[in-house]
């Protein structure tokens, strides 16, 4: 069955509970399988639930999307009111993105595609000529190649070091004025509220000449990492590199996160229009 929501006109959490009956009983849970060779069949019937995000967002932005591995980012951008391409390594030409106010690399999207680091050079033209390229976390074992980005960036080193596992360690902003955090709103620590499994991995050798640091945070007992939230002025155009687990937090609705991600990387081309819609995330049907 499918239900229509309307948003709240201002922004809002909340939870939808489902109910079923058959034959005089009612069912509240679903059905979720696991089902991998390394582990015994297993069947979870968690509550029936829809946790919702009514957000505000840029209006009708067009974003280009190179999918990564087990990535459902785009989807949630889709649910934000975004309009989002698909894209293979082959379209990553400045004729091909022109029309695109931003550009978008999945999760570990180097480590998956193995013509990436040939077609590194048409994004970038991109980027000089104005537009906006975000690319997501990726694993320092396996890349395709080192070059990541415009300028200088290694996420090689000791990897359990360069994670940040507590999904609440504190959060501290270089640049808390910097546009990337502040415009529509400003971005605060409670946005880092309610994460889930992990604030992010991987990244923090850069070049400081070129890239700004914007975030700070570390483990209990560790020295902060600091490249969490990169941004790069690379002609016309910015490039950003985020170890942030977004491709976690925003299939769970993390509403911090949704403000994040859309708010400092993608609105760097702002429109001054905006809308609210309610973004659909972390469901599956019920059987």
């Amino acid at each position: 069955m499918t239900f229509n929501v309307t948003a709240p006109a201002h922004p809002a959490i909340g939870t939808f509970g489902v109910c079923a009956e058959v034959g005089g009983q009612q069912i509240r849970t679903r059905r979720s399988e696991l089902s991998y060779d390394h582990i015994p069949r297993q069947l979870l019937q968690p509550a029936a639930r829809l946790h919702a995000v009514a957000s505000r967002c840029p209006y009708t932005q067009k974003i280009g999307y190179l999918p990564g591995a087990g990535d459902s980012v785009a989807e949630c951008l889709e649910q934000l009111g975004c309009t989002v391409k698909i894209l293979k390594p082959a379209d990553l030409t400045p004729e091909t993105l022109h029309d695109l106010d931003a550009v978008v690399l999945g999760v570990r999207a180097f480590n998956e595609h193995k013509d990436l680091p040939a077609k590194l050079p048409g994004l970038l033209a991109y980027v000089e000529h104005g537009g906006t390229v975000i690319v997501q976390y990726n694993r320092p074992n396996g890349l395709q190649d080192q070059a990541l980005g415009p300028y200088p960036l290694s996420i090689q080193g000791p990897a359990p070091q360069w994670r940040v596992t507590d999904e609440k360690a504190a959060v501290s902003f270089f640049a808390p004025d910097d546009s990337a955090l502040t415009t529509p709103n400003r971005i605060v620590p409670a946005d880092f509220d309610g994460w889930l499994q992990e604030r992010g991995a991987y990244s923090e050798q850069l070049d400081e000449a070129h890239y700004t640091a914007l975030l700070s945070m570390s483990d209990p007992g560790e020295a902060p990492l600091k490249s969490s939230l990169l941004v790069a002025k690379h002609g016309s155009g910015y490039f950003v590199y985020t170890g942030l687990s977004f491709f976690r937090q925003l299939p769970a609705g993390v509403p911090g996160a949704y403000r994040l991600f859309r708010e400092s990387p993608l609105t760097r081309k702002m429109r001054r229009v905006y809308n609210v819609v309610a973004a659909r995330v972390g469901v599956r049907t019920a059987s």
